[in-house]
């Protein structure tokens, strides 16, 4: 799940001081899930904007913006008010703002609405957290399910660093670190040898930037 938060007003209006007929996109996953693009959230920003002078043309909330054929569709169904309007607000991650750039008909111009922060996980309570980083270089198996690459400041792949005291990160020291909950981990299921595995260095060269994966 990608998680977002919502922008300023102040940075929203800075941004659409040039234009006055404004459609709204929302999210019907990950933005709806962590409440800075779902319905709630663009009736909201409705009322926000119409308050500062600007007129909303209309809102569409696909089930995932990030997917071309969900956007289009939705998208599709408000062609009349789309060509009444002047921008394009997108409360939604990143991914989905450049989405809406990318299958835009009449070169609106698009807006984020929200600041990206981070992919999570979500508890049973609903909080999130940060577990992955996507580095296309996945060590889990080694590290008993925990990433030292995301929970470790340093992103250490062989042990804590000198600064680790009473199990606790030297970086903040309210956070457990992450090698020994790894230790931990691999001591409760009997894999205290894995340790003995050094890891190379990582190739950075899987992450480097933009990635594509082509489907045949």
């Amino acid at each position: 799940m990608i998680i977002s938060q919502p922008k300023p007003i102040d940075e929203l209006l800075s941004s659409l001081k040039e234009y006055k007929k404004i459609f709204l996109v929302g999210c019907g996953e990950c933005s709806t899930t962590c409440k800075s693009g779902g319905e709630k959230e663009v009736l909201k920003m409705q009322k926000l904007l119409e308050k500062a002078g600007k007129i909303i043309t209309g809102y569409c909330i696909p089930t995932a913006p990030c997917v071309a054929a969900k956007l289009k569709t939705a998208m599709a169904k408000n062609l009349n008010v789309l060509r009444q309007s002047e921008a394009v607000l997108v409360l939604a991650c990143g991914l989905g703002v450049q989405s809406v750039k990318d299958n835009d008909r009449l070169s609106l111009a698009v807006f984020p609405a929200c600041n990206t922060i981070f992919g999570a996980v979500m508890d049973a309570k609903g909080n999130f957290f940060e577990k992955c980083s996507m580095c296309a270089e996945c060590v889990l198996a080694q590290t008993a399910g925990i990433c030292p690459i995301t929970l470790c400041p340093k992103g250490l792949l062989n042990g804590p660093c000198g600064g680790m005291n009473k199990g606790k990160c030297e970086v903040d020291d309210q956070k457990d670190c992450a090698w020994v909950l790894i230790y931990k981990e691999l001591e409760k299921n009997k894999k205290l040898n894995t340790l003995r595995e050094i890891s190379g260095p990582r190739d950075f060269q899987k992450s480097d930037k933009p990635h594509k994966l082509i489907m045949k």
